[in-house]
Order: C-alpha cells, then sequence, then structure tokens
C-alpha cells in the first residue's frame, strides 16, 4: 500500500519576519507519521491573497493532503479564508453553523460577537467544519485542504479532529544509530547500503557533542522486517563487519 502524501502550508508575516518561529510544522510532520502520511513540502507564504491562492493551487494538485495553518482569525489581515475560497473557485460568507458556533461561545463568555469577531465564521462553499474545542472558531475542510489556525495549541487541537477522517497508511517507522564519524567517510558506504534497501530512506545527520564530530543515521520505511536488516547491515558498516 503506497503511503498517501502532503504538504504544509504556513501563512503569516509573523513568519517570515522572525517575530514569531513556527512549531506547527514540527507538530504536523510527528503526526503524520504516526497515521502513515508523508509529509513530503512545507512552504511559508506571506498574508497575501495570491501568494496564498497561488501556493494552494500548486500544493494540492501535487498532493493527497494539504494542511494551512495561520490567517483565521477576526482581523483585517486574516485572509486564508478569502484565498482558498478563490483557489478552489467558490464563494466565501458568513455561515449559518460556524456562526452558531460563535453565537454560543461568546454567549458564554459574557463577550461581544462583534463584525470583526463574525469574520471568523465566513466559511467557503462546500467546505466541512474542523471543530476547534479551545476558542470555538472552527476551521475547515475544502477538497484535499484542511485549514486550521496558526496558534499552536488550537493548530494542534484541529488537527486531531481532522486525522481520524483520514485514510493513511501503514505506520512510517524509524531506528537510529550514532557514530562517532564524520559523514564523509561513511558516505559511500552508505548510499551503496541505500541500494541494496530501495524501499527505505537512509538519512545522516552530522553533529558536534563534547567537541567531538559524529554522525546519526536513521533508517526509514514501512516495512519492519527490512528496516530490521537495514540496521543489522548497517551496524556491520559501522563497524567496518561488512
Amino acid at each position: 500500500m503506497t503511503n498517501p502524501t502532503a504538504a504544509m502550508l504556513v501563512i503569516g508575516d509573523e513568519i517570515l519576519s522572525g517575530r514569531t518561529r513556527d512549531s506547527n510544522m514540527h507538530h504536523l510532520a510527528q503526526e503524520l507519521t504516526g497515521h502513515g502520511i508523508r509529509l513530503i513540502e512545507a512552504r511559508v507564504v506571506s498574508d497575501d491573497h495570491n501568494h496564498i491562492k497561488s501556493a494552494v493551487n500548486a500544493l494540492r494538485a501535487a498532493y493527497d493532503h494539504v494542511f494551512t495553518s495561520g490567517g483565521i482569525g477576526p482581523t483585517h489581515d486574516d485572509i486564508t479564508a478569502d484565498a482558498i475560497a478563490a483557489a478552489f473557485g467558490v464563494s466565501v460568507g458568513v455561515r449559518a453553523d460556524a456562526r452558531a458556533i460563535l453565537e454560543a461561545h461568546y454567549q458564554r463568555t459574557g463577550l461581544e460577537l462583534n463584525d470583526a469577531r463574525l469574520r471568523m465564521a465566513r466559511i467557503p462553499d462546500g467546505a466541512v467544519l474542523i471543530e476547534n474545542p479551545v476558542s470555538a472558531a472552527p476551521g475547515f475542510t475544502l477538497g484535499n485542504v484542511h485549514v486550521m489556525a496558526g496558534v499552536p495549541a488550537i493548530f494542534q487541537a484541529m488537527l486531531a479532529g481532522v486525522l481520524p477522517r483520514l485514510t493513511g497508511g501503514d505506520p512510517l517507522l524509524s531506528q537510529m544509530i550514532d557514530v562517532d564519524r564524520g559523514e564523509g567517510e561513511i558516505a559511500g558506504a552508505l548510499g551503496e547500503l541505500a541500494a541494496r534497501f530501495p524501499d527505505l530512506s537512509f538519512g545522516s545527520y552530522p553533529y558536534i557533542r563534547n567537541g567531538a564530530h559524529g554522525t546519526q543515521l536513521v533508517v526509514r520505511g514501512t516495512d519492519a522486517t527490512q528496516l530490521d536488516a537495514a540496521m543489522v547491515a548497517l551496524s556491520r558498516l559501522v563497524g567496518g563487519q561488512d
């Protein structure tokens, strides 16, 4: 079974300016790995309608799923819903079910559902709402694009609601080994080993610990038997026995 593929689109000037550090991609990658969906690409775009629209159209055509974060709040620069609607060629407006969620939330909190907050009920036609158990304002899924908030706690809660809807593949497994050698010493042999196991992916990640150079070797795949065999071969390789 081929594992589904995914991309992430991070939206926001605050990410590109360095004001905010993105943590949502890291969380998404971990969750998708456990669900058997391969995260292949991640992009970051500014709060610009055309940039968002173009990126969404490119990514949704290339991958099984696209996950977006950011730009669905109450302020003028929260334009993700409009850009997604434009990408799909559908209308966007305040939807009754989304409005009812916000009305109930603000009634409970004693705050006013003003025009700015009502912007968060603007949903593209044909979209399915994504529940937001943290602050009520929903995200939405349109086609293969899942649109979620940028606040990490809300993004994580929304993702937890989305993943059970999606068909994943075999869990993506990984094993690793640390080697007290530089990448240049083992690159050739590692490449030969990767050719022996084409269904697995091999990664090498250099590090410096306590002043000493080394390399962490990581093997990933969905077949546990192949993964174990590759790790045996890798252990022999780095130990000079293979």
